[in-house]
C-alpha cells in the first residue's frame, strides 16, 4: 500500500497518468492525512481512498473555496487510539479547524503542532493526553477556541495563553492542572471552565468576573469566589457571634424560640448545601465516556485508559458496521434542526452538522419498551441491508430520549412528491417514475417479509415513509417501528387493514393491504382519506372510492389527470389498478404474498417497455431517460 500511495502521489504532483484534466484536488495534504490515518489505529472505517478526490468526498473533511487546501478535519467518536503520528496532521498549514475529540488518543500534545499557525479552533476534550501543556502558544494567534478537557494534562497553565487575544473559549476542565491560575488578560474571552484540576490560590482579577462553577473542584482560597462590584460597597456586617449576641450576653439567658428556628432552618440550609456541592463533585468526576467502534466505553479520567472488570454502557449513540459518518452525540444535539414530519411513531429532523453532513434523526414517542428490548430490534433493523430499505445508520437510547439516525433524502417522500403544493417547484411525477417507485418499495417489502425466517413486518406502510433512492426507486423507511409501539400502538388511518381492530399486531398479510393502499394513491394522486365538499363534508376513504368507481365501470375516473395525458400509458395503468385491487381485498386469505406483488409490477414494466418499442418500430428512438428500465435488465427481483 505504501509504495502504490507513493507512486499515485509522484506520478499526480508530475501531472502523468490522468489522460484529461481533472478538479483540483490538495495533493500534499491528502497525503499527510493519508499517512495520518494509515499509522493511527481506529475503530470506524473511513472512505479515504487516494484514488478519489478529498473535497467532498472524504468523511470529515472540509477544503477551501479553491479546493487547493484541506482546512477543516473533524473526526470525532472514530475511534482513533494511541498516539497521534509526527509529521502527520502538522503538514497542513493551512488547517484551521481540527477536531479530534471522543477519541482515545493518548501521548503528549504533539510538539509539531505548533507548525498549525492558521488554526482557529482546536478541539482534543475526552481523550487521555496526558503531560505538560505547550509553553508557548503564541504560536497560534488566530485560536479562537482551545478545548482540551477531559484528559490527562498535568503541570501548570502557561501564562502564553494570554497571547491568544481573539480567544473567546478555553476549557481546560478535568485534568490534572495544579500551580496557581495566570492572570490572562483575554479581552474576547466569553466562555472559561478550569474546573476539577488541582489549582491553587487565588482567582486572578481578570478572570473574577466568571461565574463560580468554571473554578469549582480545585483548591482554591474560598474568599476569591466574590464578584468585583462597580463601585465600592461596604461589607456586609458579620453574623453574631455567641460572646457578641445581645440574647447571649447574660450569663443563663435562654436563647428566643425564632432564634433556636432561625439556627435550626440554617443548619438544614447548610446541610443541604453541603450535600448538593458533594453531588456535584462526584457528578463531574465520573469517569468518562467515549465512543470506540460504535461502543460506549468508560475510561479513568486520568490515566485514559480502560479499567478492568465489567463496565456497563450508559447512553451511547451507537454506530452500524459500514456507517462512515463522523459525529458523536454531542455534534448531534448541537446541529442545526428542522422539522421534517410528525408522524405515528415521533417526530423526523434534518439535522445539518458542522462539517455539513445532513442526516434524519426521527425522536420516538410512546415507547414503552426496556433497553434490552430496545437494543434487539435496533440490532435487527440496522442488520437490514437492502439498496431498497432506507439503512439505520446509528440510534441512542436513554430513559426519556430515544432517536434513531438515516441518511437524507433531498427529494423528500413520495407523499410530498404527490400531494405538495402545486406550483414551480413541484416536479409532477410521470408514470416511468411512478412504476420505478412501486417496484423498489415492493422488492424491499419483501426482502423485510423474507428476512429473520419471514417473521418481521412493516406495519406502517404509507407515501410518507417511502422515498427515492439514488436510482430513482422506491426506498422504505421506518422498518421495525411498529413492533416498538406495541399491540396497542396507533396505525395510520386509510392504510389500516380491516382486520387491526381492538389493537391487534400487524402482519405480512396487513402490509399487503397498506401496499396496494399506496399504489391507489400512485395511481390516482389522491390521499387514503379526505374530505369532499369542505370541511363539513363527507370523509372519503379512497378503497372504497375506488372500489365504487370501478363497479360502475368508470375506470377511466380513477387516475391521476397528470397520467391520462399519455393515451399510451393507458394498459399499464388498468394493469396497475388490478395489482392495487388484489392487494386490498377485505380477507387476508385473498391477498397475494409479496413475491407475487413484485413480479406482477415488474411484468407492468416489462409490458410498458415492449410498448414503447412497438411505437418506436417505425424509426423514432425514445429516449432512454424518460422509459422505465425493464426489471428483466436488472435480474431477478432482489428479494
Amino acid at each position: 500500500m505504501e509504495v502504490s500511495i507513493a507512486v499515485f502521489t509522484a506520478l499526480l504532483l508530475l501531472g502523468w497518468g490522468a489522460p484529461f484534466p481533472v478538479a483540483a484536488d490538495p495533493a500534499l495534504d491528502k497525503f499527510a492525512l493519508l499517512d495520518f490515518i494509515r499509522y493511527l489505529p481506529h475503530g470506524r472505517l473511513l472512505n479515504w481512498n487516494p484514488f478519489i478526490p478529498v473535497c467532498g468526498n472524504w468523511i470529515g473533511i472540509t477544503c477551501s473555496a479553491d479546493g487547493s487546501r484541506i482546512i477543516g478535519v473533524r473526526l470525532p467518536g472514530v475511534g482513533l487510539s494511541g498516539a497521534i503520528p509526527p509529521n502527520t496532521i502538522s503538514r497542513l498549514s493551512a488547517l484551521q479547524t481540527l477536531s479530534l475529540r471522543s477519541n482515545s488518543l493518548t501521548g503528549p500534545l504533539p510538539a509539531d503542532f505548533i507548525l498549525l499557525t492558521s488554526l482557529t479552533d482546536l478541539h482534543l476534550q475526552q481523550n487521555g493526553f496526558s503531560g505538560l501543556l505547550p509553553s508557548d502558544f503564541s504560536v497560534w494567534p488566530n485560536l479562537t477556541v482551545l478545548d482540551l478537557s477531559f484528559n490527562a494534562f498535568n503541570g501548570s497553565i502557561p501564562s502564553s495563553i494570554s497571547n491568544l487575544t481573539q480567544l473567546t473559549a478555553l476549557n481546560l476542565s478535568n485534568n490534572s492542572l495544579s500551580g496557581s491560575i495566570p492572570d490572562l488578560q483575554l479581552p474576547n474571552l466569553k466562555l472559561l471552565n478550569l474546573s476539577y484540576n488541582r489549582l491553587v490560590g487565588t482567582i486572578p482579577g481578570s478572570l473574577r468576573l466568571f461565574p463560580i462553577s468554571s473554578f469549582s473542584g480545585n483548591n482554591l482560597s474560598p474568599t476569591n469566589f466574590t464578584r468585583p462590584s462597580p463601585s465600592p460597597s461596604p461589607s456586609p456586617s458579620p453574623l453574631p457571634s455567641p460572646t457578641t449576641s445581645p440574647v447571649s450576653s447574660s450569663p443563663g439567658r435562654k436563647l428566643s424560640e425564632s432564634v433556636i428556628l432561625g439556627i435550626i432552618v440554617g443548619g438544614c440550609v447548610l446541610g443541604f448545601a453541603i450535600f448538593a456541592a458533594v453531588l456535584l463533585v462526584v457528578w463531574s468526576r465520573k469517569k468518562q465516556q467515549v465512543l470506540v467502534s460504535g461502543k460506549l466505553v468508560k475510561r479513568e479520567r486520568s490515566t485514559g485508559k480502560e479499567p478492568a472488570g465489567n463496565q456497563g454502557e450508559v447512553n451511547p449513540l451507537v454506530f452500524f458496521e459500514g456507517c462512515t459518518f463522523a459525529f458523536d452525540l454531542e455534534d448531534l444535539l448541537r446541529a442545526s434542526a428542522e422539522v421534517l414530519g410528525k408522524g405515528t411513531f415521533g417526530t423526523a429532523y434534518k439535522a445539518l452538522l458542522e462539517d455539513s453532513t445532513a442526516v434524519v434523526v426521527k425522536r420516538l414517542k410512546d415507547v414503552g419498551v426496556g433497553k434490552r428490548e430496545f437494543e434487539q430490534q435496533m440490532a435487527t433493523i440496522g442488520r437490514l441491508k437492502h439498496e431498497n430499505i432506507v439503512e439505520l445508520r446509528a440510534y441512542y437510547y436513554s430513559k426519556d430520549e430515544k432517536l434513531m439516525v438515516y441518511d437524507y433524502f433531498s427529494p423528500g417522500s413520495v407523499s410530498s412528491m404527490l400531494h405538495g403544493r402545486q406550483g414551480e417547484e413541484r416536479t409532477p411525477l410521470g408514470w416511468e417514475t411512478r412504476l420505478r417507485i412501486a417496484l423498489g418499495a415492493a422488492r424491499g417489502i419483501a426482502h423485510l417479509h423474507s428476512d429473520s425466517g419471514g417473521n418481521l413486518v412493516h406495519g406502517n406502510i404509507r407515501s410518507s415513509n417511502i422515498f427515492l433512492n439514488q436510482r430513482l426507486y422506491g426506498c422504505l423507511s421506518d422498518v421495525g417501528l411498529a413492533l416498538l409501539a406495541g399491540a396497542g400502538g396507533r396505525r395510520p388511518v386509510g392504510y389500516r387493514a380491516p382486520e387491526l381492530v381492538d389493537g391487534r399486531r400487524p402482519t405480512q398479510s396487513s402490509d399487503i393491504y397498506s401496499f396496494g393502499v399506496f399504489l391507489l394513491e400512485l395511481l390516482t394522486g389522491k390521499t387514503p382519506v379526505r374530505v369532499a365538499g369542505g370541511a363539513a363534508g363527507e370523509v372519503v376513504h379512497l378503497v372504497r372510492w375506488v372500489q365504487s368507481v370501478v363497479r360502475e365501470e368508470w375506470t377511466a375516473e380513477v387516475f391521476d389527470v397528470e397520467l391520462m395525458r399519455c393515451p399510451e400509458v393507458e394498459e399499464g395503468l388498468v394493469e396497475m389498478l388490478r395489482v392495487a385491487m388484489v392487494c386490498v381485498a377485505a380477507a387476508p386469505e385473498q391477498r397475494p404474498a409479496i413475491a407475487d406483488v413484485v413480479r406482477m409490477i415488474a411484468d407492468v414494466g416489462r409490458s410498458e417497455n415492449d410498448a414503447a418499442d412497438r411505437s418506436s418500430s417505425g424509426g423514432a428512438v425514445t429516449p432512454a431517460g424518460n422509459r422505465f428500465s425493464s426489471p428483466a435488465a436488472e435480474g431477478p427481483p432482489v428479494i
